[in-house]
């Protein structure tokens, strides 16, 4: 079984410096399951509702950090094959 990483983008990093302090709590819960448990395994925990985006975000997923809270990433790999990647690009309020 590989080994995934979550990595998060600068401008992730900007957002996540605004956020409440109890949606960075989640964001460091999901990236810890992520990294021990493997993505595909947490995909399968209801609470987060990992779902494929459509439209302009076409190969991005979401994950709900709560009802109000997004968390938006790309999966991919590194060069060398040995992890699976995970790239935060994006955590914001959604819209209702």
């Amino acid at each position: 079984m590989k080994s995934y990483r979550v990595l998060i983008t600068k401008f992730a990093i900007k957002q996540l410096k605004r956020v409440p302090k109890e949606i960075l709590e989640h964001v460091r819960s999901w990236q810890k399951s992520v990294e021990l448990d493997g993505l595909h395994e947490v995909r399968k925990l209801a609470g987060y509702h990992d779902e494929p985006l459509k439209g302009d975000r076409k190969g991005q997923r979401s994950v709900r950090l709560n009802r109000a809270w997004r968390l938006f990433y790309l999966e991919g790999s590194d060069s060398d094959g040995d992890f699976i990647e995970i790239l935060v690009i994006e955590v914001n309020k959604h819209e209702y």
